[in-house]
């Protein structure tokens, strides 16, 4: 179980750096089929090279750092909203299992009551 994980995650992340070359590589022929350099088109990922040393990428036209990426999930942890439909979801699951359970461990009994008169 644990290589298929790992043979997925892989393939995802070769998956999502392929996306994102090929949106680099479709900006760069709208620029050349363009004809001209337009300095307000940016590519699809950017990382500027900084030298106070500090990592900023730009993924389509958004900064992202992990300031950022800190605030935002600070922001994840303070919410605490009701999701509706993720409650009626893990109600009907908890149903669904108990009553595949109670079916297997009644046909269980039978096929043993069955088995036990032959």
């Amino acid at each position: 179980m644990v290589k298929f994980m790992l043979k997925c995650f892989i393939i995802s992340t070769i998956l999502l750096f392929g996306v994102l070359i090929g949106m680099q590589q479709a900006n760069v022929g709208l620029l050349n089929m363009r004809g001209y350099e337009d300095p307000d088109l940016k590519g699809a990922f950017y990382i500027p090279n900084e030298p106070s040393g500090e990592v900023e990428a730009t993924v389509l036209g958004e900064e992202v750092t992990s300031h950022n990426l800190e605030q935002k999930q600070e922001k994840l942890e303070k919410i605490e909203a009701f999701n509706l439909f993720s409650q009626a979801g893990k109600w009907i699951a908890n149903g669904v299992s108990s009553l595949a359970s109670t079916i297997a461990s009644f046909l269980g009994e039978l096929i043993s009551n069955l088995l036990s008169k032959i």
